[in-house]
């Protein structure tokens, strides 16, 4: 599962768990697309069993997959086609699946965020420096 190089205590692996399946999973697949298989596997990304990071990564790609099938097909203007029950996900509804993606993406990009800096901490590159 990795070592952990943060005071919360998460790894690499568990975040890409998190993205997997609480970003593309649950957001995409689920809320927007109404998919009936993603509802049923639902679940804490942050809780997952552990898995090596090549497995971590392997789960990311079939679901970022999924989810691509899902906005190639979905009206981002229309509902989205699921919602989850207020004991899931306690925010307000969204109206369209604009909202939705969006949500999906700022998620997404503050966890890709906190992957470079953790990958900064361990090999001390900096992808990008502005001065």
């Amino acid at each position: 599962m990795g070592i952990s190089l943060v005071p919360s205590g998460w790894t690499m692996t568990r975040m890409l768990n998190h993205l997997a399946f609480d970003d593309e999973l649950f957001w995409i697949s689920a809320v927007l697309g109404g998919e009936s298989h993603a509802i049923a596997a639902l679940h804490n990304g942050w809780s997952s069993e552990p898995m090596t990071g090549a497995e971590a990564i392997r789960i990311y790609q079939r679901e970022i997959a999924a989810s691509d099938k899902v906005l190639a097909r979905v009206d981002l203007d229309a509902a989205p086609r699921w919602w989850p029950p207020a004991s899931e996900f306690d925010g307000p509804p969204m109206t369209t699946g604009r909202e939705v993606l969006v949500r999906a993406l700022i998620e997404t990009s503050a966890h890709a965020g906190h992957l470079d800096i953790v990958r900064e901490l361990i090999d001390g590159h900096q992808n990008l420096v502005v001065e």
